[in-house]
């Protein structure tokens, strides 16, 4: 659900005291946990860490993120994959593939010294 239009967007003040008066260029990625802070024009170049529940991605600013929140950009979830018996099948054909032809250039190469 959407913030008030009488509110205003949530922009922590801490935030924006993190990045008040320096330039993106020099300043080093700022580490926050506040994914719900919506980035602001004036957040725009900085690179912030924001955190996903596990580590700290890397999300950098941009004009069109302008009016997202900062949680938008990073993933909570990992996808691992889909498959069951077929997929392990598919992936051990895979693997035989790649040894074989490993062999082969093995084998190619110890014949020219």
């Amino acid at each position: 659900m959407t913030r008030s239009l009488t509110k205003g967007p949530y922009v922590d003040p801490r935030l924006l005291k993190k990045i008040e008066g320096k330039k993106p260029e020099n300043t080093p990625p700022i580490k926050t946990w506040l994914r719900a802070s919506v980035i602001s024009p004036e957040m725009v170049g900085f690179t912030f860490l924001v955190h996903n529940g596990k580590d700290f991605p890397e999300v950098l600013a941009t004009e069109d993120m302008v009016g997202h929140r900062l949680g938008e950009f990073v993933s909570t979830r990992k996808f691992i994959r889909h498959g069951g018996k077929m997929q392990k099948e598919l992936e051990q054909k895979k693997k035989e593939t790649e040894i074989a032809a490993a062999q082969a250039a093995k084998a190619t190469g110890d014949g020219k010294k």
